[in-house]
This record gives structure tokens, C-alpha cells and sequence, in this order.
């Protein structure tokens, strides 16, 4: 069950201080796997009673209603249990909160100040600095079947002019426009690359993120086709674009929603595929779960067991509807094998009852419950435009040669005549050239994107033309 599990602790060191110092903006940041992520609490008081709201600026969500606040003996504690977030932390004479940040089974330490907080600087030598020697526009587009805009940025090779153009779209996640994450901004660069090889490109802020509007977390990726749509459309009214010459660019569950685009809007140009999955998603993610298992020096012993458990959770997801039977049949699975060692977390963070509700919600919600149901390979089959897929050969989020062939496989079906399938060597599922592959090296690896898969990409790209 360890695949399911985030658990989470503290240590805490108290001190006495007077109630009034608590109330204001406290602000800090999350470090976690190389990833930086700031928070804000905005405690108030009213008559008695306290009351608080969490900003995620660098998710674009302000205002979060913190459900529970207390502060007594110097201990701050915060909950927002429908995000399953716990804060506990000493206010100390310096005027700082010391205390550590719990999301399910995770526990982050988490120092809080009045002072605003700054990012610490990390070496990323490819990331572009302006003035970038290109056209840059922020733009606002409306997604119409839902009624919300969003935001993100076209690049364009000159001002004026005509020009092909691609949409970015980003893996799974809440990701803004540069598809920021472990500290890197692989959009970013991947947009540079290309706007200097005379091709325009539009990324955009996933729905709820940063400046864009829209429910993010109760989206599946049928929804985010949608939002693709919208932006495909709204080049279709720019008179930049050479219409005739629009395409998609998925990265990981990007590379399912570009295929379901291209299936039923003939007039897409072509799609490009960066460690797009070909597989049902109930079998990437156990292949996945049991490669990095592997890497991270998990044992083999372990690795099958925690296999079986995740393929019999998973078979009752498919087996049910997304209802409330789906839940206690998953809940009483989970209580069935939880071993000392969770029990051990669950103990020292949260009670049992609430510990399940998590795995739960986390294996039930709408994105999940279609992911693992969904088989990319039915659209596939209907895709008839130019195709290039690509992969790392170190990826163990979406293992490259399953995945490439069922891809190939699947377009083969749909008697597609320009498909272009590349294993390229050495790269992880960020297209990072890597050691073993495996997440933690996300953030320790100075390059964000190789320079031959940007090559690879681009020089494909004016291939077609």
C-alpha cells in the first residue's frame, strides 16, 4: 500500500507570546524534492473568534478558507480538511512560526514570517532572460462551453508577419504556462527554441492556475481537450497565424489530449507526442509505480506485493461506478491491508478513519477514476495527421518502449502514412539527460530540456512544411 500512502509528523517547541501577534499575513515557503512552493495564511480576528484564508501564489489560488484556527499557548493551528491540510507551529520571540505543513501522508517543515517570501535562486542555464530577441504577448482567450478565459503567453518569431504555429500542452498537475515544476521551467525553454526557429507558439495557464480561470479539480483530461480547443481556436482568429499550419505539442497526459484534438479537427496540422502514453492508465501506473520502486532501492519483495495491493485497488475502480459503493468497497480494501508501518504513520499524524478517507479521495477523484479507465490507444486509432513521438529512454513515468510501440501500434490501425517514432537515449520523463531516471533527480539536474530532443522537435516540425 505504500503507493497509496502520505503520511506525516511534527516536532514542536513552545513558547508564550501574546495573541495579537498572530493576527496579519504570515507568509513562507514549501521545499520539497527540490520544488519550491510559497504559501500565505491571512489570520484575522473577530471579536473572540479566529479566522484565516491560504494563498498559493504560485498557483494563481488566493483565498482558501481555512476551516479551523487556534492559537493558544503560542501553538498555531490551521486545518482545511478538503484539501486534507494540516498546519501546526510555535510563534516564537523572534516573531516566526516554526512548525511543519502535513498534506496526507506528506510533512514538510514550514517556517512562516510577516516578511514577504523570496525563492531561492537555482542554476537553470537555459532558461531565456528578456529581452528574448522575439515578440512576446500575454493573452486572454474564453473557453466558451464553460463560460471562463484563459491566460498564457504567444510567441512570435517577429511582430509581423505570418507563421506557423504550436499549442503547448501540459502533463498531469496544476501547471502554468512555462509547465513549471522541480524548479525548472520546461515550456519556457522549449518555447524559446522554437519561436527562434521561425515557428509561433502558444502555452497557456491550466484552468484554475496562476491567471486562468476555471474548476481545475473536478477536470479530467476530456475537459482539458476543451481548454486546447479553445486555444486552438483563438489562433484560428489571430491574423499572425498561418491557419493552415497549426499544431500540438503534449507532454506526458499532454500527449493523450493532443491525439483526442487531432481525432476529430482535421484541420490540426500534426501532433508531437513527448512521453505521451499509448497504454491504459491502470497499467502505466503500476509499471510506473514498480520502476521507480526499483530505482529508489525498494525490494523486489516489496515491489510485488505493493504491485498486487495497486492492481486489485485499481481492478475495483474499474469494476464500479464513480459513486459512493466504489467508496466503502476501496475503503474496507484499504483497511485490509494496511501494515504496521502505515499504522505507525497513521499514529503519529492522523486517525485511521481519516487516513482512508484520504486514499480514498485521492484514488476516486473524476481525473483519476477516468485515467485509470482510459485506453489512448482507441483515439489513436483515428488519428490521421503527421505524428511524432518521442520518449527517453530513462523515463520510468511513461516507460518508452511500451509505450512507443503501442503508439505505433495504434496509428498503424488508423493506416497513418507520416509517423515518425524515436526512442531517444539517456533521457528521463522531463527529456533531461539523467543517471537512473527516477524523480529525485528532477531538481538536481541543472539542464531543463536536451538540447537534441529540442532539435529533434523542431527540425521535425519544419519538416512538414
Amino acid at each position: 500500500m505504500k503507493k497509496l500512502v502520505w503520511a506525516i509528523g511534527f516536532i514542536l517547541i513552545c513558547f508564550s507570546l501574546n495573541a495579537q501577534d498572530i493576527i496579519g499575513q504570515w507568509n513562507g515557503i514549501l521545499k520539497f524534492q527540490g520544488m519550491q512552493l510559497r504559501l500565505v495564511f491571512n489570520i484575522e480576528k473577530v471579536d473572540t473568534i479566529f479566522a484565516a484564508t491560504m494563498d498559493s501564489p504560485d498557483q494563481g489560488a488566493n483565498g482558501i478558507p481555512v476551516k479551523s484556527v487556534s492559537f493558544k499557548n503560542s501553538v498555531l493551528k490551521l486545518e482545511l480538511p478538503n484539501l486534507f491540510i494540516q498546519y501546526e507551529g510555535i510563534l516564537n520571540e523572534e516573531s516566526t512560526i516554526v512548525g511543519n505543513f502535513k498534506q496526507g501522508a506528506i510533512s514538510i517543515p514550514l517556517t512562516l514570517t510577516k516578511e514577504i517570501a523570496k525563492k531561492e535562486v537555482v542554476i537553470r542555464p537555459q532558461e531565456p532572460q528578456k529581452p528574448y530577441g522575439y515578440y512576446t504577448e500575454d493573452v486572454y482567450f474564453e473557453n466558451r462551453k464553460e463560460n471562463f478565459s484563459l491566460a498564457g503567453t504567444l510567441s512570435l518569431p517577429q511582430k509581423e508577419g505570418v507563421f506557423p504555429a504550436v499549442i503547448l500542452i501540459s502533463g498531469s498537475g496544476p501547471q502554468n504556462r512555462d509547465e513549471e515544476v522541480f524548479g525548472h521551467k520546461p515550456f519556457l525553454v522549449l518555447s524559446d527554441y522554437l519561436t527562434k526557429n521561425g515557428i509561433a507558439v502558444l502555452r497557456f495557464d491550466d484552468r484554475g492556475t496562476a491567471e486562468s480561470k476555471g474548476n481545475f479539480q473536478t477536470a479530467t483530461s476530456f475537459d482539458f481537450a476543451i481548454d486546447v480547443e479553445s486555444a486552438v481556436n483563438y489562433l484560428r482568429s489571430r491574423k499572425e497565424i498561418n491557419k493552415k499550419k497549426i499544431g500540438l505539442i503534449g507532454h506526458s497526459e499532454g500527449g493523450i489530449i493532443a491525439p483526442m484534438l487531432a481525432a476529430k479537427d482535421k484541420e490540426i496540422s500534426f501532433i508531437v507526442l513527448i512521453a505521451g502514453t499509448g497504454i491504459i492508465g491502470s497499467d502505466l501506473l503500476l509499471l510506473q509505480q514498480e520502476l521507480i520502486g526499483r530505482a529508489n532501492g525498494i525490494s523486489e519483495t516489496e515491489l510485488q506485493k505493493s504491485k498486487k495491493e495497486s492492481k486489485a485497488a485499481f481492478g475495483l475502480i474499474q469494476k464500479f461506478e464513480n459513486n459512493d459503493s466504489l467508496k466503502l468497497e476501496l475503503g474496507s480494501f484499504i483497511k485490509q491491508h494496511l501494515d504496521d508501518e502505515i499504522l505507525a504513520q497513521i499514529q503519529n499524524g492522523m486517525s485511521l478513519d481519516d487516513f482512508i478517507k484520504n486514499q480514498v479521495h485521492v484514488l476516486t477523484t473524476s481525473w483519476m477514476y477516468n485515467f485509470l479507465n482510459y485506453d489512448p490507444s482507441i483515439i489513436l486509432e483515428k488519428v490521421k495527421c503527421p505524428v511524432l513521438a518521442l520518449n527517453g529512454s530513462k523515463d520510468l513515468q511513461v516507460p518508452s518502449k511500451i509505450n512507443l510501440d503501442a503508439i505505433e501500434t495504434a496509428l498503424k490501425k488508423a493506416k497513418n502514412k507520416n509517423i515518425t517514432i524515436k526512442e531517444l537515449a539517456g533521457l528521463n520523463h522531463l527529456f533531461q539527460e539523467c543517471e537512473t531516471g527516477s524523480p529525485v533527480e528532477y531538481a538536481k539536474i541543472e539542464q531543463t530540456f536536451s538540447p537534441t530532443a529540442l532539435k529533434e522537435i523542431a527540425d521535425w516540425i519544419k519538416s512538414q512544411w
